[in-house]
């Protein structure tokens, strides 16, 4: 029995996957699936701003990877959108201050629906959360899980949207973000009406020391058979990854605004 460290590694299927979006353009990712049995839920990741350090392996996303199939039968979907680069490798096009990205999420999406994933959510972070909220809510998504939502571009109308859709929307919100926090995300979030807002005591934008938290959450939310917490020790076989070669660019990733 081993305890299930930052760079631990569980077993699942992983395969490099290509994604390709309806202005022409390829987008690098990968697909985690249990070994063992199939997924019964997908999370479809939507990183944070890749002008400051966000990608596929920003270290949440990266960690939901490298221990939900295993522990909770959950397939995980990761790339980097337009212009962001990554161990994986780098997305075609450029930085499109989240318009053109509407073509990635909807290539991510449409890669679960043709490759019949069960019960796609979307989990965004930060920059990834107004994604999901923008261009997310359309036939097929079970939901959507946002990650220290900023609320920067998406609108009041995204946000009915979702709430018109009746589809569970959970926030998790950390007590001291950097752009929102949660007394001003709670009014923020009323047009949608059944956000599940959850205040994270003592968390920041970055998650740093908090992962297990928020895997625990999400889930609470994709995998409600799964009892949480998960664990925390695994009894077979592990890898290691290099956590080094992500740690410049986590820890640099949201430099603090001015209060």
């Amino acid at each position: 029995m081993a305890d299930i460290r930052a760079n631990s590694i569980l077993p699942a299927r992983r395969d490099d996957i290509e994604l390709h979006t309806a202005d022409g353009l390829t987008l690098v990712g990968e697909l985690a699936v249990p070994e063992d049995r199939p997924p019964t839920a997908t999370l479809v990741c939507l990183h944070p701003l890749p002008t400051h350090g966000g990608m596929m392996d920003s270290h949440v996303l990266r960690k939901a990877a490298w221990r939900l199939p295993a522990l909770a039968g959950i397939a995980v979907l990761r790339f980097n959108t337009r212009g962001t680069t990554s161990i994986r490798g780098t997305s075609d096009g450029e930085f499109d201050r989240g318009i053109g990205e509407r073509h990635d999420v909807a290539a991510a999406l449409d890669y679960c629906f043709d490759n019949e994933l069960p019960a796609p959510w979307l989990l965004g972070w930060s920059f990834g959360t107004d994604l999901a909220l923008r261009y997310g809510c359309v036939p097929g998504v079970a939901g959507a899980i946002l990650l220290s939502p900023a609320l920067r571009s998406a609108t009041e109308e995204d946000l009915r949207r979702w709430a018109d859709s009746g589809l569970p929307v959970t926030a998790l919100v950390p007590e001291f973000d950097d752009y929102l926090r949660p007394t001003e995300a709670r009014q923020r979030f009323e047009p949608l009406t059944q956000v599940d807002l959850v205040a994270v005591d003592g968390a920041k934008h970055l998650w740093v020391g908090q992962a297990e938290r928020v895997l625990d959450e999400v889930v609470a939310r994709v995998a409600p058979a799964v009892a949480v917490p998960l664990p925390r020790t695994w009894d077979g076989p592990m890898l290691l990854g290099d956590a080094s070669a992500y740690a410049d660019r986590t820890t640099a990733a949201f430099p603090p605004l001015a209060s």
